[in-house]
């Protein structure tokens, strides 16, 4: 899902992604916030929501496989990264971030492993903060189990709530205030001003003697600051993932989400419950994706294409009223956008096709069942029906390609190029041994192994002599 840049907020804005938990209930020698959701790791989708706000800085606090954090971040422009060794608390982890952080503006902090925070939301809690004012960002939850309750005093004429006095961990927290349902989500804004001397207050004063962001809270009610906060309705998009349980259910639910996007855009979806879309997928108008199909990376569909049942295409750009057959595989390159795979505009490709990276497929090409195609492009019209391998090639306009014929491209050390050009005939059964070019309009009988270049026109047949030896008897086993 792709977001929309926001203007940059009034103040300089700074983000804090807490990512140095162990996750130990998801039991995976994996950092929590490296496992995916939708295809992406959970800390990517916090950073991209991040990057949306226009933050001016982006600090990632890591501790538990911090330098695994790193290296799958290490392409994401703009990161600093603080290690929390040992981890003390949410507020000793903005400890070890604060000298990043420049003295003016307000630090926006959130959780790597809260993957579905809202851009929206975030924007009316920055913009509760005026800039100037801690803010916390609160929901109601019936059964509030394991969140920091959040304590109000009386409520006053022309006010909706009391104003809050405290967050109190659900560890210290009385039976009363266990009774509150308005929670923490651990998402706050806070002046960096504020910030930096409160941070030097905080104490390991409570049950789990660690060092709570949540005092924060404390100090400004101390020092007779106003707290804002917003509230959201919202509970998925604060849901936190802590086992592999959790991170299925919101895959579910993120997935809904991504399809009802895509029916409100006029996508028609045979059954909004069986589509994963892992990556990025755009549609165009008309288009229509059979059940249990997978889309990977970035894949564009455009106006008129139809996807049948149980395909996979990553990295891929289906054009205007292609047609993709049932059980195809669409396997084109994440790294190498020329290696991406392209099919033209009413070309038919399957079922059970492979396209690999490379493949190029012009308009009206027709790929059949149990072709594969890698590295080569295949002009307008050109056909390969049946049980065929087509690699390192360029295949002119109208070729036949015979079931069960091969290019012969890799010699064992280097791959070498086939060319067929235009309106070419090969039979059933044909090995072409590149480097290679048969000419236009040339046909090559079946069963024909080709070493050398063709001249156009020609047909070509290599094949050894047939010789039949009459009332041929076969041995027979002899017995011991």
């Amino acid at each position: 899902m792709q977001l929309r840049q926001t203007q940059n907020p009034p103040s300089p804005l700074d983000v804090v992604i807490m990512a140095g938990g162990k996750g130990t209930r998801m039991k995976s020698h994996l950092p929590k916030v490296l496992h995916t959701l939708g295809g992406q790791t959970l800390i990517a989708h916090v950073i991209k929501v991040a990057q949306a706000l226009g933050a001016r800085s982006k600090v990632v606090v890591v501790g538990h496989g911090a330098q695994q954090v790193k290296d799958a971040l290490a392409d994401t422009n703009g990161l600093q990264f603080a290690l929390q060794e040992p981890q003390l608390g949410t507020g000793h982890a903005l400890q070890t971030a604060a000298p990043l952080l420049a003295d003016d503006g307000l630090t926006l902090v959130l959780s790597g492993d809260v993957p579905l925070i809202e851009l929206e939301t975030l924007r009316q809690l920055i913009t509760a903060s005026e800039g100037k004012h801690l803010a916390l960002l609160t929901l109601h939850i019936e059964e509030p189990q394991g969140y920091g309750r959040i304590v109000r005093g009386e409520t006053r004429p022309g006010s909706e709530r009391g104003e809050i006095r405290a967050i109190v961990e659900e560890k210290d927290a009385s039976p009363q205030e266990k009774a509150i349902q308005e929670v923490y989500s651990g998402v706050m804004v806070v002046p960096n001003r504020l910030l930096k001397p409160w941070l030097k207050r905080l104490e390991p004063n409570n049950a789990q003697q660690e060092y709570y962001l949540t005092d924060l809270v404390k100090f400004a009610h101390a020092d007779a600051l106003a707290i804002k906060s917003h509230l959201t309705l919202n509970a998925l998009e604060l849901s936190g993932v802590n086992d592999p349980l959790q991170l299925a259910q919101m895959e579910r639910a993120y997935q809904q989400q991504l399809a009802g996007a895509l029916m409100r855009s006029g996508v028609r979806l045979m059954d909004p419950q069986r589509i994963d879309i892992r990556g990025e997928l755009v549609c165009g108008s008309d288009v229509h994706i059979d059940v249990n199909c997978v889309f990977i990376g970035q894949v564009v569909l455009d106006s008129g294409v139809h996807i049948e049942a149980n395909c996979v295409i990553a990295h891929a750009h289906i054009k205007a009223g292609a047609r993709i057959l049932a059980f195809t595989h669409i396997e084109g390159s994440a790294q190498d956008e020329r290696a991406r795979v392209v099919v033209g505009e009413g070309a038919w490709v399957g079922p059970f096709s492979r396209l690999r990276p490379g493949a190029q497929l012009g308009p009206e090409v027709h790929v059949g069942n149990f072709v594969e195609i890698k590295n080569a492009h295949l002009a307008k019209g050109a056909k390969a029906n049946h049980l065929a391998y087509i690699g390192d090639a360029s295949i002119g306009e109208r070729v036949n390609y015979g079931a069960g014929s091969i290019t012969a491209n890799y010699d064992g050390a280097n791959k070498h190029h086939t060319t067929i050009e235009s309106d070419v005939h090969v039979g059933s059964n044909c090995v072409l041994v590149a480097p290679l070019t048969l000419g236009a309009g040339g046909t090559i009988g079946a069963g024909s192994t080709v070493t050398k270049d063709t001249a156009k026109g020609a047909l070509t047949v290599v094949r050894a002599k047939v010789v039949s030896i009459m009332n041929w008897v076969r041995p027979t086993k002899v017995k011991k």
